[in-house]
């Protein structure tokens, strides 16, 4: 028999009564029941129960175990008692009397209990992560992100696409996030950046000729974290395609993100539903005006419509002056509110100005019958006939975003997402996918008071260089594209800029000489005169799709060994102060921060 394990701890069942056998793991949990000892086994595959009676020569030792230490059994595989069967647990029908044990590893008072699921600080589940891992949600979220990525690149391998590694020591980008920076010591005084994304490599292997690329890749950005953001790194399907329209990356990726979210939605026993391809297309404007934001969640059934013309001449004399000085009003709908108290209204202007914002204003309604300040002020008929335009139903309340267009529509879309949840209309049970394109190439920048990229500077304008010179820039659109899940961006794509005269030319209009391109883009413009092909390609965020379908709120539940908001390492101390030997051999002196 082999010295640690005849079987895993999840392999054992009826038909091997009688059987001896051995099994190592950790002590999960421990009962006495009065003289027979019962000990859950744990190790990476699942639990067994071991029985040890008094006359057990194993009883003494394991009675003085503590949960957590690591314990090879030997014993006989027995029924359980009739009654006593555990249907939650794949060996729940037997149990293991134990004959020998032999004790691997001893643990120490836990800093945090492993059984069980109870909530725990941040600072002591990552001081200790590799305790919290052992914790069996967070374990098989685990297995679900290497299983994902497993699948990823089986898919696309099976759409032709050829897997390449990129450079993880390569040079600063003047776009994008902030980098992290790492001191050469053979080139004193000089520094590689970590990749943000490996954007210019991915296009440079398209002008190499290699047509199809893809890698699980990692990247690495200097910004603070969120929910579905980690701080430091974080991992993206990353792709590029040659010769290929819009609508051909969108036809070589979403089988691959329909077929991963089809195999792993019953993730946990949710058994949830993908959206049908091809995934819904929305441009840019009508989502920011239909859903107030472009990443829409599209379980939520709410749509926000403009109502600024219906405000012209109103009663309500400030939205009718609102409109007047060229702004709007956007009207979010509350379907099914005539039961609703006047307070779930007024808390949710309360939440409004608790965001930073003015106000959200409302008109309740019941049996048709308007109710509140706007409704009064706008009138029942202008009211009814609002309704009746929105489809709104005689028990549909309203509420309403009002001001500068990009205001109002920040509002309405953080509104809408509310009053979906506060009235249960958003359906867990779904994965939603869209694709929000025709971004605009341009925006303008109210700080600087010039125009600049709004999305992507590499990107092809729709038009191309005819365009850039004959058109407003602000009137431009990109071949740029989002694909958005449940209300979470899985990552940004777009058809490349590789002519480049089309780039100095979009560069030129955002403030950019031609000798500051020439300097910044250096690898990818000069490769960009020997011949590049028509290219594009995506990266969407493998940390955010397991996010989704383990259904965890924050992005740290998904991801192995996690930094904290902070971007620091608690476990094994990093970032940490360098060696003064360290320093000198990179050159590098150590500028304390300013104490003020």
């Amino acid at each position: 028999m082999h010295a640690y394990r005849s079987h895993t701890c999840a392999q054992l069942r009826a038909s091997d009564e009688g059987a001896t056998v051995r099994l190592s793991g950790w002590v999960h949990r421990k009962r006495d029941h009065g003289g027979v000892l019962f000990v859950d086994l744990r190790d990476h595959y699942g639990l067994t129960q071991i029985v040890a009676d008094s006359d057990s020569p194993a009883f003494a030792t394991l009675d003085g175990m503590r949960v957590e230490s690591v314990i090879t059994i030997t014993g006989n595989v027995k029924l359980r008692a009739e009654g006593t069967a555990n249907a939650n647990l794949a060996t729940g029908d037997v149990e293991v009397y134990a004959r020998e044990v032999t004790v691997q590893s001893t643990a120490q008072e836990l800093p945090l209990p492993v059984a069980g699921e109870a909530d725990y600080p941040e600072d002591i589940r990552l001081r200790y992560r590799f305790l919290d891992l052992r914790r069996e949600r967070l374990h098989k979220n685990i297995v679900l992100r290497s299983n994902v990525i497993a699948s990823l690149r089986q898919r696309m391998i099976g759409q032709g696409f050829t897997e390449f590694q990129t450079p993880i020591l390569t040079a600063s980008s003047p776009e994008g996030a902030r980098d992290y920076l790492v001191p050469s010591r053979v080139h004193p005084g000089k520094f590689y950046a970590l990749p943000q994304a490996p954007q210019m490599f991915k296009q440079l292997l398209m002008v190499a000729g290699f047509d199809r690329y893809f890698q699980i890749a990692p990247c690495f950005r200097d910004e603070d974290a969120r929910a579905d953001r980690s701080p430091g790194e974080f991992y993206q399907l990353d792709f590029e395609m040659s010769y290929v329209t819009q609508e051909d990356v969108f036809a070589a990726i979403e089988p691959v993100l329909h077929g991963v979210f089809e195999e792993f939605a019953d993730f946990d026993g949710k058994g949830r539903s993908v959206s049908p391809l091809p995934f819904k297309r929305i441009p840019y404007k009508e989502s920011m005006l239909k859903y107030g934001n472009d990443k829409p969640d599209l379980r939520n059934p709410l749509i926000i419509s403009d109502v600024s013309d219906q405000f012209k001449g109103s009663g309500f004399g400030r939205f009718a002056s609102i409109v007047e000085a060229g702004d709007v009003v956007r009207a979010i709908p509350a379907p099914g509110t005539a039961d609703k108290s006047r307070k779930f209204f007024d808390d949710m202007n309360s939440w409004a100005q608790s965001e930073g914002f003015a106000g959200l204003g409302y008109a309740t309604r019941k049996g048709g019958e308007w109710g509140g300040p706007i409704a009064k002020n706008h009138g029942e008929d202008k009211m009814s006939a609002m309704a009746e335009a929105l489809g709104l139903g005689p028990d549909d309340g309203l509420f309403f975003a009002a001001g500068k267009e990009a205001q109002a529509a920040k509002l309405a879309g953080l509104a809408r997402t509310r009053v979906g949840e506060q009235l249960g209309l958003i359906d867990p049970e779904r994965f939603e996918f869209c694709w929000i394109v025709d971004f605009p190439m341009f925006e303008y920048d109210e700080d600087n008071k010039k125009v600049d990229f709004s999305h992507n500077p590499f990107s092809m304008p729709q038009g191309e260089l005819e365009a850039l010179e004959s058109k407003d820039p602000l009137d431009i659109l990109a071949y740029q594209y989002d694909i958005v899940c449940n209300g979470v961006e899985l990552s940004s794509g777009a058809i490349r800029n590789h002519r480049p005269e089309i780039m100095y030319k979009a560069f030129e209009i955002a403030g950019y000489s031609q000798q500051e391109v020439d300097t910044n883009f250096a690898g990818m413009i000069n490769a960009f005169k020997f011949g590049a092909p028509p290219h594009g390609g995506s990266a969407p965020g493998v940390d955010r799709i397991v996010m989704l379908l383990a259904d965890e709120p924050n992005i740290r539940e998904v991801i192995v060994f996690p930094m904290t908001q902070k971007a620091e390492d608690l476990m094994m101390q990093a970032p940490a102060p360098a060696t003064m030997k360290q320093l000198r051999e990179l050159n590098i002196r150590v500028v304390e921060p300013s104490k003020s």
